[in-house]
């Protein structure tokens, strides 16, 4: 999916967001913007909203030499989300179609990315957020692909988020390898190996680095194991508005599963902003 340019204020404010939960030094924050503002006058060199948000965010990294910016909300969110999960358990165990009710807990975790819900009321809007239904979901296509299937690929997205993954993996993996890939370094919020093998993802998956640094797997940046994966697995299903900027156009079967946060990206899903959706889309 193109860089647009409402992509462009967006990027500004998160990396407004991570310098100043990185330092509190005011003119290390006015370098950090002056560095973004001009990274923002080079847009035409990125393809994708995640390319051009890996280059902002390395900003914030050089100017305050801190790997992990977003630590304190990645440990804030886990530590949420772990303290929610007999709930998503309970609740996975009670809907009328195991598999979309899986997804559906899957994808209200993706309410959790600090990088667009600074200050987000985490339990509320997770009890809030559960029962409300797919505005598309490709559930049939899926059940269809699983009955054929000996390996899921699944790709994380923010690192709160993969202990709600956690209950889809456990669905997919009946009679399936199922792997998951997080990225190859800290970035925003989104979650890195360490972060999913911290609230128990490696127990209901093998865990992989995609080796990919932006928030978004952008194929070009990933490992060649990764890539092999992608290439050869059976299903792939990307999570997160992220990983579909960067995805939403590559040459294999993918199913997408996001809310989504922005117009741009519900324009392309052909659904509201807010909307939860589990797409297939093939290649054109």
């Amino acid at each position: 999916m193109q860089l647009f340019l409402d992509c462009l204020p967006c990027l500004h404010r998160q990396v407004l967001e991570a310098a100043r939960q990185t330092t509190d030094d005011v003119a290390v924050q006015s370098r950090i913007m002056d560095r973004a503002a001009a990274t923002l006058t080079r847009r035409r060199a990125y393809a994708t909203a995640p390319a051009m948000a890996e280059a902002m965010h390395s900003i914030v990294r050089e100017e305050t030499g801190a790997d992990d910016p977003y630590r304190a909300v990645k440990d804030r969110d886990m530590a949420a989300a772990l303290g929610l999960e007999p709930m998503l358990w309970e609740y996975a165990a009670t809907g009328e179609d195991p598999l979309t009710t899986a997804l559906k807990v899957a994808a209200t975790g993706n309410v959790m990315d600090s990088a667009i819900y600074a200050d987000l009321d985490i339990a509320g809007c997770v009890t809030a957020e559960l029962d409300r239904p797919f505005a598309r979901c490709d559930v049939d296509a899926l059940s269809a692909d699983l009955g054929t299937a000996r390996t899921v690929l699944v790709l994380g997205d923010n690192a709160g988020e993969a202990v709600f993954d956690k209950v889809l993996l456990s669905r997919l993996g009946e009679g399936r390898e199922v792997t998951y890939a997080v990225r190859g370094r800290p970035i925003i919020n989104d979650a890195t190996l360490d972060d999913a093998r911290s609230v128990g993802v490696d127990a209901h998956a093998t865990m992989m680095s995609s080796g990919c640094a932006a928030p978004g797997t952008i194929l070009e940046w990933c490992t060649d194991e990764f890539l092999a994966l992608f290439r050869d697995a059976d299903v792939v299903i990307s999570k997160g508005q992220g990983n579909f900027e960067a995805l939403s156009s590559v040459e294999r079967p993918v199913y997408f599963l996001l809310k989504a946060k922005c117009a741009m990206v519900a324009g392309d899903l052909g659904v509201a902003v807010g909307d939860y959706v589990f797409l297939r889309r093939d290649p054109d």
